[in-house]
């Protein structure tokens, strides 16, 4: 009987390990990099080994420190939740030599599909669909587009789509480098990409004694850089007759590597029902809620029960309605999905839904690991009713301090298409990121209530109103930005000049406006830099500019704290608009920095290797004029 567990991770998936602990009784261990150190899930374990420095391969990748964490702390089990060191298979086998009980699949079956391209082998042979493995070298024109995959990894990472073959070199290498980065394994491999397909997978669950569940698919289509945003259970595309089929394949998967524990089996689909093989996730899911709440099972608690040698029973709980779940990130979609850093002031999601998340109040968002904030999921008796409740849930939340893809999970979940469930791979090329990434309020009506409640903070506690005048004077005049916009704001007497618009009660929490005759009250939280108005985040502009802030005309500055990974110029070189100057690498990612106009390098003063932090000037391209 286990009766303490390490969890080998950090963030959402260890708290969401740790949920399930508590309620069977079972102590819970925790590790945590430097970065890490006032992170939730640090906080709410029995106890919790540091592990030295930052970066992932000095820390959550360190097997050798990850099984004298579990010792120092008196653990008997190991959990690996996702991502790190969860389907490395050596791992695995030093936890068991450790005399540790391992929370997941043999080593032999997380290693027999460690290799994209040995597992397509392994399916192919067990009579699994399969897309044929290409050979880059040899690609032709009428076999385009293809998508390059890191053969070790997984969550988008090391992946590229290429549709021109003069790409197809630059391509494989930087998806190479990006692997070696991520994963310690540079090898990729080729195969056909299926412009609009539909992702499914299937939730597997299989016991020592030969048992074999199926637990349902999941429909995860909606990615963004190949990585999942929105997932549901079931899947809308998904009928009775191809649901036996993806079952059928999925257990011949499982049953192929003589497989234990939870792992999910992903296929690439057509619209018209046909799919292929993608890979075998010897791990649980991110998006394992989904199925917990249709199958009403804690699929964490069936894996530690699993590793304890329990038998399940011949078949799985029946489905019940429909889950949606959303990835809420620090990013920006309308900027090609750019990660965001920095303080989260507030976070707090209302409603009758299910928040697993990473985060807390004053939680600080860095570079070092993905920008997920939580995962969102609402179950209902039906599609649209878990769709309608999600969207409201994440409307109405209070996500205060760095920008977030909040607006387009709502965006997206009353989209009509996502509705009609007509939804797959190329859904956000399709309906574009600047329409789906619309702010949810109305930005000026936003920034008049700031206006108000400043102004209604700056007069609590003094003995005059603040502006008063005993004769009419000019108006009282504010600015703020968000994003490239900006707007001002002049008001006198309660009402904004040239607008009807006119406040009717105004304190520095909430103001009530009354808006062409129709009064809407907003929520205000102000912090340092910062005014939040309902969903909307606004930066106010002070009156007065600190002297030497002007940045040099033509400068590009770093979006986020990073490392510069590569160079592609050389200060004094031409260059024209959109070609590659520089890579940096930050949350895991890369992000190419490119020339914004035709011109010449003036100023490059970084080089590979170099730290960054958010602000700094990375090149400075002038006109060759």
């Amino acid at each position: 009987m286990i009766t303490s567990i390490l969890v080998a991770n950090r963030g959402e998936i260890a708290r969401r390990v740790f949920r399930t602990c508590a309620e069977l009784g079972i102590g819970r261990a925790a590790v945590f990099s430097d970065a890490d150190a006032g992170s939730p899930h640090a906080a709410e374990s029995d106890a919790a080994v540091r592990l030295p420095g930052d970066a992932p391969s000095d820390t959550y990748l360190r097997a050798d420190l990850l099984i004298g964490a579990a010792k120092a702390a008196g653990a008997d089990a190991v959990h690996p939740g996702y991502g790190f060191l969860s389907e490395n298979a050596s791992f695995a086998q030093a936890v068991l030599d450790a005399g540790l009980t391992w929370i997941g699949p043999p080593p032999a079956a997380i290693a027999s599909m460690g290799s994209k391209v040995e597992a397509k082998r392994i399916m192919a042979a067990a009579g699994v669909p399969v897309l044929s493995e290409l050979d880059p070298s040899a690609v032709t024109e009428a076999e385009l587009p293809v998508l390059i995959k890191a053969s070790a990894g997984g969550g988008g990472r090391g992946m590229r789509v290429v549709r021109e073959l003069s790409e197809l070199a630059e391509a494989v290498e930087s998806a190479g480098a990006e692997a070696a980065s991520a994963f310690g394994d540079a090898t990729v491999f080729c195969e056909r990409y299926l412009e609009t397909g539909r992702h499914i997978e299937v939730q597997i669950l299989a016991d020592e004694h030969g048992t074999v569940w199926t637990v349902g698919e999941r429909e995860c289509s909606l990615q963004r850089r190949h990585q999942k945003v929105i997932e549901e259970a079931p899947s809308p595309l998904v009928g009775d007759a191809m649901r036996a089929e993806l079952f059928d394949a999925a257990a011949k998967a499982a049953k192929a590597i003589g497989y234990v524990g939870a792992g999910t089996v992903e296929f690439l689909a057509t619209a018209d029902g046909e799919f292929f093989f993608l890979e075998m996730n010897t791990r649980l899911q991110v998006e394992h809620p989904v199925t917990e709440l249709v199958f009403g099972l804690d699929l964490v608690a069936l894996q530690i029960r699993v590793a304890e040698g329990y038998r399940l029973p011949p078949e799985p709980p029946e489905a019940s309605g429909h889950a949606i779940e959303v990835r809420l990130y620090a990013e920006d979609p309308a900027a090609g999905w750019q990660p965001q850093t920095g303080t989260l002031h507030r976070f707090h999601v209302p409603g009758d839904v299910r928040v697993d998340s990473g985060v807390a109040d004053g939680s600080v968002i860095g570079v070092h690991y993905d920008p997920m904030l939580a995962k969102v999921i609402a179950w209902a008796p039906d599609r649209a009713e878990a769709a309608r409740k999600l969207a409201a849930a994440l409307a109405a939340a209070r996500v205060h301090g760095v920008r977030t893809n909040r607006d387009l999970l709502v965006n997206v979940l009353r989209h009509k298409d996502f509705l009609a469930g007509d939804i797959d791979t190329a859904f956000f090329d399709r309906h574009g990121l600047d329409t789906l990434s619309a702010p949810l309020g109305d930005e000026r009506l936003a920034a008049v209530a700031a206006a108000f409640a400043d102004a209604a903070a700056n007069r609590a506690g003094k003995r005059f109103p603040a502006g008063w005048r005993n004769v009419p004077s000019v108006p009282q005049r504010k600015r703020y930005t968000m994003g490239d916009d900006e707007y001002e704001i002049a008001y006198r007497d309660g009402k904004v000049v040239g607008e009807d618009i006119m406040v009717v009660a105004a304190t520095p929490e909430q103001v009530v406006l009354a808006v062409a005759g129709v009064r809407r009250t907003f929520d205000v939280a102000r912090y340092p830099g910062l005014v939040c108005v309902g969903p909307v985040s606004l930066t106010p502009v002070p009156r007065f500019t600190e002297p030497g802030q002007a940045l040099a005309a033509g400068s590009l500055v770093a979006p986020m704290p990073g490392t510069v990974l590569r160079v592609a110029v050389e200060a004094g070189a031409s260059v024209a608009a959109g070609d590659p100057l520089l890579w940096l690498e930050a949350m895991k990612m890369e992000h190419k920095i490119t020339a914004p106009a035709d011109g010449v390098v003036a100023e490059l003063p970084v080089s590979v290797g170099q730290q960054v932090e958010v602000g700094a000037v990375l090149a400075v391209v002038t006109s060759k004029e």
